[in-house]
């Protein structure tokens, strides 16, 4: 079965209109406006046991919204959802234990205790074990080379070390479902690719599922096979993340070094880069072997290199292909 199951989840806000000015303040004292703001619309999805999914969308496109559905912070609107057989909604303490969300630049540690003393209230908080307890504890310390951070108060940690004892500490239950809202954000590339590499082996070690969120790019080609992208609160593509490229990396690119002094290549393709001997080459996927045919013939090469476009190019062309206004309504009160 799904380890999470999502049918037809939205959730609309209900937002109350301030106009600028010292009369339209007294006014909306005694008659206000509202607006209803779909954050989340009519999403459906589901993630098999063991599956780590991208969850991709611009700042405002409901990723977050979502995942706190899922976790049980926010009600939705209307549509279900079901996380290890549970409506997260319930907030059953069998749910709460067996699901975790964290939040980059989100603090759960109590500030002014030692990291271990913070770790020891999870444990009592969620009955864990001592065996299991002591044996998580320890391995998980070591994989994220934070043992030298036990002993300090939270408030005394940086970003990145923070981020760390907070994936610790989220993870002790061992939940077999994971939520990640930008879990490197902020944090410098050793520390991104030390807790990616944590993720993974998270992953394969517990067979749990995970739903990752993130503006870094590296953090879904390194971790996610599948992508789910959303835009303005709605689906716009559910598949593996080569088939986002072919799908809408409409361009491609060719980088081509010659001997000596390289011609005018504007008949070829548009020029992107140039220096004396090198070009990089953009063009329609449909061209590419009659251009590459055409420079090996036509011009004495060193190296050509054909490449689909960076991941970023094709994400930021999938929200465009969704990019329309949401629907919003006024309703006075």
């Amino acid at each position: 079965m799904p380890s999470v199951v999502v049918d037809g989840l939205t959730k609309t806000f209900k937002v109350p209109v301030r106009e600028e000015g010292f009369l339209n303040s007294l006014k909306s004292l005694v008659h206000r406006t509202y607006r209803n703001v779909e954050a989340v619309r009519d999403i459906s999805f589901t993630l098999d046991p063991g599956e780590v999914v991208g969850f991709l969308g611009p700042n405002g496109a409901g990723k977050t919204t979502t995942l706190k559905m899922l976790s049980g912070l926010l009600y939705p609107t209307a549509g279900h959802a079901s996380v290890i057989g549970f409506d997260p909604s319930e907030r059953r303490p069998e749910f709460l234990t067996r699901v975790a969300l964290i939040m980059g630049n989100r603090n759960s540690l109590m500030w002014d205790l030692p990291v271990a003393d913070s770790l020891d209230v999870r444990k009592a908080i969620y009955s864990i074990g001592d065996a299991d307890y002591r044996a998580r504890r320890e391995r998980f310390t070591e994989m994220l080379d934070v043992g030298d951070l036990l002993t300090k108060p939270v408030r005394n940690l940086s970003l990145g070390e923070r981020m760390k004892v907070e994936i610790l500490a989220a993870l002790l239950p061992a939940p077999p479902v994971l939520f990640l809202d930008e879990p490197t954000l902020g944090l410098d590339l050793s520390m991104q690719k030390r807790i990616r590499r944590f993720v993974a082996a998270y992953a394969e070690d517990e067979g749990a599922t995970i739903l990752l969120t993130s503006h870094y790019m590296a953090d879904v080609t390194a971790l996610c096979e599948r992508v789910i992208v959303i835009h303005r609160g709605s689906k716009l593509f559910d598949g593996d993340l080569s088939e986002l490229s072919d799908r809408f990396g409409a361009l491609k690119t060719i980088t081509v070094s010659v001997t000596g002094s390289l011609p005018d290549l504007s008949g070829y393709a548009t020029v992107t880069e140039r220096t004396a001997d090198k070009a990089v080459l953009s063009l329609p996927r449909g061209e590419v072997a009659g251009v590459a045919s055409r420079l090996l013939a036509n011009l004495d090469v060193l190296d050509l290199s054909i490449e689909d476009p960076p991941i970023e190019d094709v994400i930021e062309r999938t929200f465009a292909s969704g990019d329309e206004e949401p629907s919003v309504t006024a309703t006075p009160e």
